[in-house]
C-alpha cells in the first residue's frame, strides 16, 4: 500500500514503515503527526485518486529527527566591475517514519 500526501505544499510518495524527509515541521522528536492531505491511495491494482483529496484518508507519521540539508553556494559576479558576492544556505528538514495509512 502507498499514498501520495501533501506537506507544506510539496507532494511525497509514502509507504508504511518508510522514511521521508519533509520541510521542517514544528513538532518534537517522537511526536505522532496525522497527515490529512492525502491525494492518492494505492494498493496493488486498486488506486483511489482524490479530487483533490481522498475523503476520509489520512497517514499517521512519527517524527524521527530534525536535520539540515547540504550547503548550497550562491554566487553573483559581474565581469570587469570588481563585483563578487558569495553566500551559502542550508535547508531544514524533518525526517518522518510512516506508521500507517488509513482509508
Amino acid at each position: 500500500m502507498f499514498a501520495v500526501v501533501r506537506v507544506k505544499g510539496m507532494q511525497f510518495r509514502v509507504e508504511p514503515n518508510g522514511l521521508v524527509q519533509v520541510p521542517r515541521l514544528a513538532a518534537g522528536v517522537g511526536d505522532e503527526i496525522p497527515l490529512e492531505e492525502v491525494m492518492l491511495v494505492g494498493e496493488a491494482e486498486a488506486i483511489t485518486v482524490g479530487a483533490p483529496l481522498v475523503p476520509g484518508a489520512r497517514v499517521l507519521a512519527e517524527v524521527v529527527r530534525h536535520l539540515r540539508g547540504p550547503k548550497i553556494i550562491g554566487i553573483k559576479f559581474k565581469k570587469r566591475k570588481d563585483y563578487r558576492r558569495r553566500w551559502g544556505a542550508r535547508r531544514d528538514f524533518t525526517e518522518l517514519k510512516i506508521r500507517a495509512i488509513q482509508v
